[in-house]
């Protein structure tokens, strides 16, 4: 993709608050776990792609490549990773812009959740509103619904549906590994931009009330964008959550 005009300085897809604001000292790119979990940003709106992967079937699990495929693939070949699944949090192009790239380049099945259709069709809109090229997009092989379980090693993933943000934004809970992916409907000190088609300011509250928080609050959460936090820090300092 070209890189964006000046449109772009001003736009985001994600949060309610502006990154530059946030305190990313916390943030590291890699967790260290049982399980390999190497955190990318990618792309101009530098989206968190998760890629986890599996020390004994060296499988991987490579959630949001919005962009930077070379990148990802790097760091799939450091590991000597072979994908198994590409997992979508949303259909906003910061996330899935690269997934057809991905999928061309290990013939691994995409996963997004099929309220999200719509938006997919629209990617050359969304192109437009960062002054970028469209890319290309991919047949969807699997919906990634609430109740649906994925598995890397011993690790279950778990999807949670999740809307508010978009209609088929999903959040990955992986109790094993005691993280969520939360995509762009949790973010340290924010929530999920509502503004954008698709989206729905009491419904992104709703999920995070009954899916996220109910979740331990020792649970490390990755947004879509800037740095990790826990469920309980943001049950206590999220200012958009001290209503619920």
């Amino acid at each position: 993709m070209r890189r964006a005009s000046r449109l772009a300085h001003n736009f985001s897809f994600y949060g309610n608050k502006d990154s530059a604001d946030w305190d990313i000292s916390p943030y590291t790119p890699s967790i260290q776990s049982d399980v390999i979990h190497e955190i990318l940003p990618v792309g101009m709106l530098q989206c968190n792609c998760s890629i986890f992967g599996d020390e004994q079937s060296r499988e991987a699990i490579v959630v949001d490549p919005g962009d930077d495929i070379a990148k990802i693939t790097s760091l799939l070949d450091r590991h000597g990773l072979t994908v198994k699944a590409i997992v979508i949090t949303h259909a906003h192009i910061d996330h899935i812009g690269g997934a057809a790239k991905l999928k061309a380049l290990t013939g691994a099945p995409v996963y997004m959740n099929q309220n999200d259709a719509e938006l997919y069709a629209h990617l050359d809109t969304q192109a437009s509103w960062l002054g970028i090229e469209p890319p290309s997009r991919t047949q969807i092989d699997s919906p990634a619904r609430e109740g649906d379980r994925l598995t890397l090693g011993d690790a279950q993933f778990h999807i949670l549906h999740t809307p508010g943000h978009t209609q088929g934004s999903i959040s990955i809970w992986i109790p094993a590994e005691n993280k969520l992916i939360a995509g762009d409907t949790l973010f340290r000190d924010s929530i999920g931009r509502t503004d954008l088609p698709g989206g729905d300011g009491r419904q992104i509250l709703r999920s995070i009330h009954e899916k996220l928080l109910a979740l331990p609050e020792t649970a490390v959460v990755i947004p879509g964008h800037g740095p990790n936090t826990t469920i309980g820090r943001e049950k206590e300092r999220n200012p958009f959550l001290q209503a619920l």
